[in-house]
């Protein structure tokens, strides 16, 4: 049988990585990001490796949720005019921002690392479904443990701290990803979070050094922090992208779902809060209000 796999943000980094994994383990392997260029290099680079099919690229732009449907929609047409199945779906896409931004009048960290993933899940569920058994692989973050855990809303009170609303934004996708695995037990999906620990990446380059990132209990102690967070982002993007590929790809994990897949490439404890029941319904109905299944 076919395996396929689809990897977000898959053009370079820990997501090129993820795909030329999933590729040497014989999937047939398409990636998604913004830029043609750099799509085009990372097919070239997958295909060098002399996969069972060639890689390919799709263009779309994560936080413009109108572009994330419309490629739900060619992912699902393609697939059910070939016989295909859907086996593996990662969104690896994350981004974090030192300057408060909107994208389609939300905040930029929530619609990236929640949204984005949210809703790509959501349209090609009935996909995945049809091509059991199969994978979702969310990529979540040790950010998570400085996250607000009150969702409510979309932004949390007080000032904008980049590095804490990305790590809100992951908890809400960890806390999706836990409860979505309870959602879809016995339909032969299977759901994972996969914490990459770190790397040295574009996210990662220049961003921490901006003491502005953290609230102001925390800046004081920044410098120590942020050359502890360094220090373990300054590994090579094809290590942090383990836990990934062990997710999608490991034997030992078939018929399991909700597990966290650590920095160690093995199963972990996930934090506290992720696994609240009241989180994720507050998580749920946040994503349904900002990320209606179609578009309004």
């Amino acid at each position: 049988m076919t395996k396929t796999a689809v990897v977000t943000a898959g053009t370079a980094g820990i997501g090129l990585e993820t795909a030329l994994g999933l590729a040497g383990a014989g999937f047939s392997v398409t990636v998604v990001g913004r830029n043609a260029d750099r799509g085009d290099q990372a097919v070239g680079r997958i295909n060098a490796t002399n996969p069972a099919r060639p890689a390919r690229f799709l263009p779309a732009d994560l936080g413009s949720l109108d572009q994330v449907r419309a490629l739900a929609d060619r992912i699902a047409a393609e697939h059910a005019a070939s016989g295909e199945p859907l086996t593996v779906l990662v969104n690896n896409v994350g981004a974090m921002f030192p300057e408060r931004q909107t994208l389609d009048g939300i905040e930029a960290s929530f619609v990236v690392n929640h949204l984005s993933p949210y809703l790509l899940t959501e349209l090609l569920l009935p996909t995945l479904t049809a091509g059991a058994p199969s994978r979702i692989v969310n990529v979540t973050s040790s950010a998570v443990g400085l996250a607000k855990r009150a969702f409510d809303t979309v932004e949390p009170p007080g000032g904008y701290y980049g590095f804490h609303w990305y790590g809100r934004a992951k908890l809400a996708n960890l806390a999706y990803t836990l409860d979505l695995a309870t959602r879809l037990e016995g339909t032969g999906v299977s759901v994972f979070a996969a914490d990459p620990g770190g790397a040295a990446t574009d996210m990662t380059n220049g961003t921490l050094t901006d003491p502005k990132i953290v609230s102001p209990a925390l800046r004081l102690l920044w410098p120590l922090v942020r050359r502890k967070f360094e220090r373990s982002t300054s590994g090579p993007a094809s290590l942090a992208a383990r836990p990934s590929i062990v997710a999608a790809t490991d034997d030992t994990l078939a018929g399991q779902t909700g597990i966290v897949i650590g920095a160690q490439a093995r199963p972990m404890a996930p934090l506290r809060a992720a696994t609240d029941a009241r989180v994720a319904q507050d998580v749920r109905r946040l994503s349904e209000r900002h990320a209606p299944l179609a578009a309004t």
